[in-house]
């Protein structure tokens, strides 16, 4: 049996209370354990094409030790992930820290948070722009041309236009792609191979030697790295303070390690033991690659010239390698390709991050619900995405393509978020004692008293680091607190004025909020064979209007549903409160569905969910609804046929048994377009019907005494084309079936009257 709570808004109105039912089990489709990994891994593998450099630049030939050794710490900051993912804490990042540390560190960390992503797209962007840089300069010296591009300052530039594009693309409301991501991973995967293969080919013609290890006599801290401890000898004579800050220089190598408790979420069954496969897999490729690229770049790139290639270490290995020349620079191109691709996906997975991160924020009331009012084409938090991409830019200006810059900076959000979440989950370890599925190893027990050793020392670890880099990173120290401060600040602030503002808006409509964990016939109280009618922005209801002329509300129900689409990054939770799925927005939103029901005198149910794909979720509900329609506004983000087909996509994805539906598509000048989903009788016109009774007359004399219906004719037409397809006549069948398109269109044109 569900949970059921209701919630009455209480806002000044004159209309009856309307009831909305929330259903706070998120409707989710599901990914396989690699695309999981996959997702992670382009996150945490970006860091490879600039983790290394920025080390060795801190303090030398070292370097390669302490990569490898954060990358095995990383392992144990997995299992850390793996346990808050295994505990049910409802409502997102801010809550689990809220609930196990209070409201001002939830606020603290989440401002952290903050800093780490907008650091996160600036650094990747930078990094993409060294690399093409790199690669352009090299390509104008093999061409023995004289122009020779700055590197920060193109690098600069390059990050600001892949911010902007990507600026563009979450304004318009392009969704994230698990398959897309999968697909970075393949062409990633054989550049890794190649890049091994040649490395020990290299190493086998040349002989060389492994890195110096990391003893005090062969650490060199340059003052820049050593920060307002470069005036006293700790780094030297205290060989723990000297560890610590070369570990705290070398964090970078597993940013993206909390991405992992985001894809969670979206992990199919069974969940933990998928979670342990793609932690492997992570852990497994990030070691070979991220650490590689470290030790590689000592042992083949010349101590005379590495710094040179510092801003794109794996080119430099590119460059270094035995062979040709020209080999070396097409290689190179291929690097620059990958590199590109999976830093520029970092830029966007940071603007994601940031809209979900404050969306989550918003809905919790720390923000005012002006934050979310959706673009008036798209529909989407604008407003959100404008204030990010604003500091992402402000922050690129001011370093002026810096990458050591960057880095430094970044390791301050990279590591407090990570510390942030081992103390929530250490706290919660007594807040919530209860069973986990996956609990970080070595547990002791004395008496009736757990210690979580492990869990312990991770946190002490984490802690430890964080505290080093206030004193090592004076850059990153300065402009972290500086940043948390004014974002903790302004959460404050925020809180209090909507607090006292309430959720009180003049014109708002009153609703009784009822929550739900389902969504169904039952629980919304409506009969099957209703039409749904998906909202989401209040500036686009033209669909709803059309739909309330033509339908009959005594034969079948109207169904208003508005799906709130999660975002990847926004939380890891799989229910959520009430208010975080009705805010303010939803609240204006079904006041104008109310006020155009109201005007046609006919009743409509109001209904809320939330889901990680807008199609799927919309299908779902609809399943659980036992829906016969859907009726859909024109998409401002693609074309009718391709919305059509994305929607169709994502009906063929639903477990079976698939039920058919009706789709109807409206745009805003009142045309609409009807589909039919699902295995169905095809909508036959004349010219076909008269065709089929054609070659049933013609082949209906060549295979007598046979008798021949007229379906025998379409089932063996069907056939031979299946034939020809399986055949790999795949291209002649498409060209073919493309002709006959343009033909029926270009008769179709021909056929319409002249307008005078």
């Amino acid at each position: 049996m569900s949970t059921e709570s209701v919630v009455t808004k209480t806002l000044v109105g004159s209309r009856p209370v309307a009831r909305v039912v929330v259903a706070t089990t998120a409707m989710l489709s599901f990914i396989s354990f690699w695309r999981a990994a996959a997702i992670v891994l382009n996150d945490m593998g970006s860091s490879a094409f600039y983790a290394g450099a920025i080390a060795e630049q801190a303090f030398g030939k070292t370097a390669p030790w302490f990569i490898l050794a954060i990358m095995l710490f990383a392992y144990a900051v997995r299992a850390l992930y793996m346990e808050s993912c295994s505990m049910f804490v409802r409502g997102g990042v801010y809550r689990v820290v809220k609930e196990a540390m209070g409201s001002r560190l939830a606020k603290v960390s989440v401002s952290a948070l903050m800093f780490d992503y907008i650091l996160t797209g600036p650094i990747s962007g930078v990094s993409a722009g060294q690399y093409l840089t790199g690669f352009l300069n090299d390509l104008f010296r093999y061409a023995h041309s004289t122009v020779v591009l700055p590197e920060n300052l193109t690098a600069a530039l390059f990050a600001i236009a892949v911010t902007i594009y990507f600026w563009w693309e979450n304004v318009k409301g392009i969704p994230e792609s698990s398959g897309k991501a999968l697909r970075i991973m393949y062409v990633t995967t054989v550049m890794v191979v190649l890049m091994l293969a040649w490395c020990g080919y290299t190493i086998w013609m040349r002989g060389v030697h492994l890195p110096p290890w990391p003893e005090p006599s062969n650490m060199h801290f340059s003052d820049a790295a050593l920060g307002w401890l470069r005036h006293t000898s700790w780094p030297y004579t205290i060989g723990l303070v000297g560890i610590f800050i070369g570990l705290g220089h070398s964090v970078l190598a597993m940013s993206g390690e909390e991405t992992l408790a985001q894809v969670y979420r979206e992990l199919e069954h069974p969940k933990i033991p998928n979670l342990k496969k793609v932690g492997f897999i992570i852990f497994a490729y990030s070691l070979v690659f991220t650490a590689g690229v470290s030790f590689f770049a000592v042992m083949i790139i010349p101590d005379a010239t590495r710094s040179q290639y510092f801003g794109n270490l794996i080119s430099g290995l590119a460059m270094n390698f035995v062979g040709p020349y020209t080999l070396r620079l097409v290689f190179q191109a291929f690097v620059v390709l990958v590199g590109v691709l999976m830093l520029a996906g970092a830029v966007n997975t940071a603007i994601v991050g940031s809209n979900g991160v404050l969306n989550r924020v918003s809905e919790d009331g720390i923000l005012p619900q002006w934050f979310r009012q959706p673009h008036r084409r798209f529909g989407t938090s604008y407003r959100i995405i404008n204030l990010v991409v604003g500091l992402q830019i402000a922050t690129i200006i001011l370093s002026r393509g810096n990458i050591f810059l960057l880095g430094e900076a970044y390791a301050f959000g990279v590591m407090w978020s990570f510390a942030m979440n081992s103390a929530a989950v250490l706290a919660l370890r007594y807040k919530q004692p209860g069973p986990r599925e996956f609990r970080v190893p070595l547990n002791l027990k004395v008496g009736e008293v757990e210690i979580p050793v492990g869990l312990v020392c991770i946190t002490i670890v984490l802690l430890g680091l964080c505290t080093i880099n206030l004193f090592t990173k004076q850059i990153a120290t300065i402009s972290g607190i500086i940043f948390t401060a004014a974002f903790f600040t302004t959460f404050t602030i925020a809180e209090k004025i909507t607090k006292r503002r309430g959720t009180a808006g003049a014109g708002l409509d009153q609703f009784n909020v009822a929550s739900r964990t389902e969504l169904s016939t039952a629980t919304l109280g409506i009969r099957s064979n209703s039409v749904l009618v998906p909202v989401s922005n209040y500036h686009a209801l033209y669909h709803l209007g059309a739909v309330l002329d033509r339908v009959k509300t005594e034969r079948r129900d109207i169904v208003v549903l508005h799906v709130q689409v999660l975002q990847r990054s926004a939380s890891g939770a799989m229910e959520f409160e009430t208010d975080q799925l009705f805010g303010g927005i939803e609240q204006y939103l079904f006041t104008k569905a109310l006020a155009m029901a109201e005007q046609r005198g006919k009743p409509i149910r109001l209904a809320v969910v939330a889901a990680n794909d807008l199609w799927d979720g919309i299908l779902r509900a609809a399943v659980n609804l036992q829906s016969s329609t859907i009726v859909l506004g024109r998409s401002t983000k693609m074309g009718l046929a391709e919305q059509a087909r994305q929607f169709g996509l994502a009906w063929e994805a639903l477990p079976d048994p698939r039920p058919p539906f009706n789709l109807e598509i409206f745009t805003p000048v009142g045309e609409h377009e009807f589909f039919l989903l699902g295995p169905h009788a095809p909508n036959l016109t004349r010219n076909e019907v008269n065709l089929v009774h054609q070659l049933w007359l013609r082949l209906g004399d060549l295979v007598m005494p046979q008798e021949l219906h007229h379906h025998d004719v379409v089932h063996f037409a069907l056939n031979e084309v299946k034939q020809e397809l399986i055949q790999g006549k795949e291209h002649d069948v498409a060209q073919r079936l493309k002709e006959h398109l343009a033909q029926n269109k270009q008769s179709a044109t021909e056929r319409k009257p002249e307008v005078s």
